[in-house]
């Protein structure tokens, strides 16, 4: 639950609550916490169980999806900068070879794969 808490951060966190509120106040301020923490996992997981209830299977392929790659810079940068698959060649549509003439003016381009 603390992966990034350490054991002294809890310690010192701990002695600021006792020293801030007191000795005589600290119990019913931690039960207090620990009953509004029930009570939250609680509507959690009954928000959870609702909505299984009302989408049924597709609430597994809910829980497998990976919201990440749906972040507007990684959306667009995979559909600008990712490899587009060739369709296959019974979808494609024959259209004839168009050569257009280089313009012998400007230096031809590199080609790393003609090397």
């Amino acid at each position: 639950m603390f992966d990034s808490i350490g054991w002294g951060e809890i310690v010192v966190l701990g002695l600021a609550a006792l020293f801030i509120f007191g000795p005589e106040r600290l119990p019913t301020l931690a039960r207090d916490a620990a009953q509004g923490l029930k009570k939250a996992r609680e509507a959690i997981t009954g928000v959870r169980g609702q909505l299984h209830d009302s989408l049924g299977d597709d609430f597994d392929q809910l829980r497998d999806l990976d919201l990440r790659k749906y972040h507007p810079k990684t959306f667009i940068r995979d559909q600008l900068m990712g490899d587009d698959e060739p369709a296959p060649a019974a979808a494609r549509p024959s259209r004839p070879a168009v050569t257009v003439p280089r313009d012998r003016s400007r230096p031809a381009p590199f080609d790393a794969d003609a090397t």
